[in-house]
């Protein structure tokens, strides 16, 4: 569905309305997947948030920007995955921050709160208390009572995901793991009547529901692990978002074409590291979420207020 044509490394979406442009807006992770000089990790950190837009409902998507973010105290510092919600007019960004561009993983990472009036400059508000310096990819969700709730990935844990609860987006109180299962990238929505939690397995995203926000039964079949047959999507999907519109919801996700199992690029290529963001319809049946990637996607959202 997209490439970035800077680095085309694109992963990690998050798609939001921009009420202001009256446009849909593309937040993802920018990976250097082109760098030729990059060495170990390297090409996935000194990242920075790009931006694709769609004026048509979410049918083609175009390049914009990287995302202005105030928050650089370090040199070569990275920006990862980023969760952007509205609430009374004013957008709030959960990003990743990495206090710099390292060669392998053990490093700290943090999640840090942003805020902008126009989603293209963002300024930061505070760094989260969580429970440890090695916390990744939030995903924010506004509970029935108004109040919201924040899951994230604890490396520390044995990458199992955690939460934290506030009341305004500005003070937060961990409450620990919310799900004891090893995964990336949670994405918390509600469907059919129901809460859905999505992960990265990496071997495919795997799928919970629950009546209550606190409590997930695990459904059997994950989705986006047998690959498919469009362009660039033989590979298993990762790190995905969910925009339910109307009654139809729609899985943006990534793929790293080259490291399809039927034909894997060599380690450490271009073509083993660039990735792009592709899209699929859910469909709800016998109270499972299904999908059919080789199934044609016609993506309609519909414009908010």
């Amino acid at each position: 569905m997209f490439r970035d044509p800077v680095y085309d490394g694109a992963a990690d979406p998050v798609i939001i309305w921009n009420k202001q442009a009256k446009k849909w807006w593309m937040f993802y992770t920018n990976r250097r997947a082109t760098d030729t000089t990059a060495t170990g990790v390297t090409w996935v950190h000194g990242t920075r948030i790009g931006i694709a837009e769609s004026g048509d409902g979410g049918t083609t998507w175009t390049y914009r920007d990287t995302a202005n973010i105030g928050y650089r105290p370090n040199p070569g510092y990275t920006h990862w995955a980023p969760d952007v919600v509205e609430d009374q007019g004013q957008y709030h960004m959960f990003l990743t921050y990495v206090p710099g561009t390292f060669t392998d993983w053990n490093h700290p990472r943090v999640i840090v709160h942003l805020t902008s009036s126009d989603l293209l400059n963002w300024r930061y508000v505070q760094t989260l208390p969580l429970v440890t310096d090695k916390v990744i990819d939030a995903s924010v969700f506004r509970l029935p009572d108004g109040t919201w709730r924040l899951w994230y990935n604890n490396e520390r844990d044995h990458k199992s995901i955690y939460y934290a609860d506030s009341p305004d987006l500005q003070f937060w109180t961990d409450h620990g793991q919310a799900l004891n299962e090893r995964g990336e990238g949670p994405k918390v929505f509600r469907w059919h009547e129901q809460y859905w939690m999505i992960i990265d397995k990496w071997q495919g995203l795997a799928v919970y529901h629950s009546a209550d926000l606190l409590h997930w039964q695990a459904q059997p079949e994950r989705l986006l692990e047998a690959p498919g047959q469009a362009l660039d999507d033989q590979a298993i999907g990762g790190h995905p978002d969910v925009v339910v519109s109307g009654n139809r919801a729609y899985l943006f996700y990534f793929t790293h074409p080259g490291r399809s199992k039927a034909h894997p690029a060599p380690n450490n290529s271009i073509a083993a590291k660039r990735s792009v963001i592709q899209v699929v319809e859910l469909e709800f049946k016998d109270g499972k979420l299904t999908c059919d990637r080789d199934k044609p996607t016609f993506v309609r959202l519909l414009n908010q207020r």
